[in-house]
């Protein structure tokens, strides 16, 4: 699926959710709805999937977790923060870099507009 169509999808399913929910909840209840309203949308994805870190050729499990791997290529990080700052995306593009995925999508859910909290990331 090329990027701005499944990006523009995932986009969708956040704004749906954000408009029944609203700003303000844990990022772990925008998880749970944002992954139910994918599946209501047909796509395929995992959510907190396991992210092993490679270090001298060992892979460590250091404990991070990607929130969603949407289709099998983009990365969707959630936050539920005043304002998207540069270590959010910074967080992204190293996933992103280990994971072998070329496009991110971090989504903020406490912005009083969804759009305002969203910014697609191509590495």
């Amino acid at each position: 699926m090329e990027f701005d169509a499944l990006s523009n999808r995932v986009i969708g399913c956040a704004i749906e959710v954000h408009r029944h929910l609203g700003p303000g909840l844990l990022e772990s209840a925008c998880l749970r709805c944002l992954s139910h309203e994918l599946s209501l949308a047909g796509l395929k994805h995992e959510t907190e999937k396991p992210l092993p870190l490679t270090y001298k050729g060992v892979s460590l499990d250091c404990g991070y977790r990607i929130d969603l791997l949407v289709e099998d290529e983009l990365i969707v990080e959630l936050k539920c923060v005043e304002k998207l700052l540069l270590i959010h995306q910074a967080q992204l593009l190293t996933y992103m870099k280990l994971m072998g995925k070329h496009v991110g999508l971090p989504i903020n859910f406490n912005e009083e507009r969804p759009v305002d909290g969203l910014k697609r990331m191509v590495f």
